[in-house]
């Protein structure tokens, strides 16, 4: 067995692992990083999803909002945000008709409104999402400090109502209390059902967790697209904690953890053992507890399919006075009424895959042409990423696993297809072997290549960004949010107290706790 000792061990290497690593490197602690994957990047990684086809696509994770200004500036990342113009674009099923939201002119988001008969909620969209900014204005600073307690937070907030449509009432109760149309309710809930399997009115209010968490980035909610893709981000990360003198080591695959050591075997099956005097486990905390032998929790489970796509062009759409490259510039919502997601919903409780499909499509390569190569930006090539929701993992037990995949991806292209003038199988490009450009991963493929048990891209359900007024906060890990069940052993990925979303916010608050403790 070969032995090393580190001042830290950091178990995961995605954003999160990279970005503790850079911060410890360069408070000049000794650092080894160990990632079971050949690369680094996690579900953050950047691919070349179909061979030879100049298509470098962000693989799993695609946009970035809860990163903070203070990690980036920290650590000297140069990564580059693109704002998008349009924020969604809403189709009608069955009609030909969508509202388009865009955010350099309100008066044809007005008009779009009144076009699908929404006119009477476009004012209290103004005031919904007024709120929300309120919201975030008080809790996003509050996101790289150590955590503060309800009390606190609803003092910021400093108002009793928007904390409690919030923060204490199911969403849904809000969303029907303030706006009547079905198109236009179903686009707000979308928001609270990323990766997040729920009922609008579902009294755990895990969907008003993931609400929050999509409206609070930079105090504004707005979602950026990183030019040159989301692995940019891990690539950046991974060259400044090497040039700090963190060792990165990929192809490791870690056996055992315990108080102050873990054992791992590289590629060639040679164990290893790292001692340290903290260990960082930025992987998905139901893994720490299989290795250290904890007791398993409730069901851990995402709820999304994700499919990537390569296209020779945008398709055409059903509203001919909307141009295609505004209703894919933002997020383009197919089959996601109201009343749809809590269909799809109750059909997934019963065992049934939802039918249609609810989705919602992001296209890079409109705002950020780079992924393309020259010859597929001359031609047109465009990339689609497409999300289910309400697609539970549990939909999978029992399934054969490539068979059930095909299942869903033709249940997504139907989908999709539903709400276009044409076919979307008319526009996907074909690889050099004649198969088309089109890329399907299940929650089984994130269990099975990232370790994300049920394929959840949090790692664990979501949490408040806060703790109880009562909460211990005695120690650096409590008061960061990042303590364990196992002594010297810190949480530093999604499933630390605020790490869910592409943020480094989970390694930045185990850095924290370190560098504090």
């Amino acid at each position: 067995m070969h032995s090393s000792s580190h001042d830290v061990v950091i178990v995961g290497g995605g954003h999160n692992g990279l970005t503790a690593a850079a911060y410890l490197a360069k408070a000049g602690k000794s650092v080894l990083l160990l990632e079971r994957q050949d690369d680094l990047g996690g579900a953050t990684v950047s691919a070349d999803a179909f061979d030879g086809m100049g298509a470098r696509l962000s693989r799993y994770s695609y946009l970035v909002s809860l990163m903070p200004r203070r990690i980036i500036d920290d650590l000297g990342l140069s990564l580059r945000l693109a704002r998008r113009r349009y924020s969604s674009y809403t189709p009608m099923p069955g009609g030909d008709r969508g509202l388009l939201v865009d955010h350099q002119d309100a008066a044809a988001t007005q008009a779009s409104f009144k076009a699908v008969g929404a006119g009477a909620d476009f004012d209290r969209w103004g005031e919904f999402y007024g709120r929300t900014t309120k919201l975030a204005e008080a809790i996003w600073p509050t996101m790289t400090e150590p955590l503060r307690r309800r009390g606190e937070i609803d003092r910021l907030v400093g108002d009793p109502a928007l904390a409690r449509d919030f923060l204490d009432r199911p969403l849904g109760e809000v969303i029907e209390s303030t706006f009547a149309d079905d198109l236009v309710r179903g686009v707000v809930l979308t928001d609270g059902l990323i990766s997040t399997y729920a009922s609008a009115h579902q009294t755990d209010l895990r969907h008003n967790i993931c609400f929050l968490y999509h409206v609070i980035g930079g105090g504004t909610g707005d979602w950026d697209v990183p030019i040159g893709g989301m692995g940019q981000v891990a690539t950046q990360l991974a060259d400044i904690a090497r040039a700090a003198g963190a060792t990165l080591t990929t192809g490791a695959t870690v056996t055992g953890v315990e108080q102050g050591a873990v054992t791992w075997h590289d590629t060639a099956g040679v164990e290893h053992r790292a001692t340290a005097d903290t260990v960082l486990w930025a992987a998905a905390p139901e893994v720490l507890d299989q290795l250290a032998g904890g007791t398993r929790g409730e069901r851990v489970e995402g709820a999304q399919v994700k499919v990537n796509l390569l296209l020779s062009r945008l398709p055409r759409l059903r509203e001919t006075s909307v141009a295609p490259q505004a209703a894919f510039g933002g997020t383009f919502h197919i089959n996601e009424l109201y009343s749809q997601l809590e269909n799809a919903y109750t059909a997934a409780e019963s065992g049934t895959v939802p039918d249609p499909m609810p989705a919602e499509i992001y296209c890079h390569s409109i705002t950020d042409p780079s992924i393309l190569s020259p010859e597929l930006q001359a031609s047109g090539a465009q990339t689609l990423t497409v999300f289910t929701l309400q697609t539970p993992d549990r939909l999978l037990d029992d399934a054969d696993g490539a068979a059930m995949r095909d299942d869903l991806q033709r249940r997504v292209l139907d989908s999709l297809s539903s709400v276009l003038a044409e076919p979307i199988e008319d526009v996907v490009m074909r690889d050099r072997a004649g198969n088309p450009c089109v890329e399907t991963k299940t929650t089984r493929d994130l269990q099975d290549v990232l370790a994300m048990p049920g394929g959840n891209i949090f790692h664990a359900p979501l949490t408040w960004p806060w703790v109880d007024d009562d909460a211990p906060l005695e120690t650096a890990a409590q008061r960061w949010g990042v303590a364990t069940a196992y002594d010297g052993v810190l949480l530093a990925g999604a499933g630390s107290q605020r790490g869910g979303g592409v943020s480094g916010l989970g390694g930045f608050a185990a850095a924290q706790a370190v560098l504090e403790g």
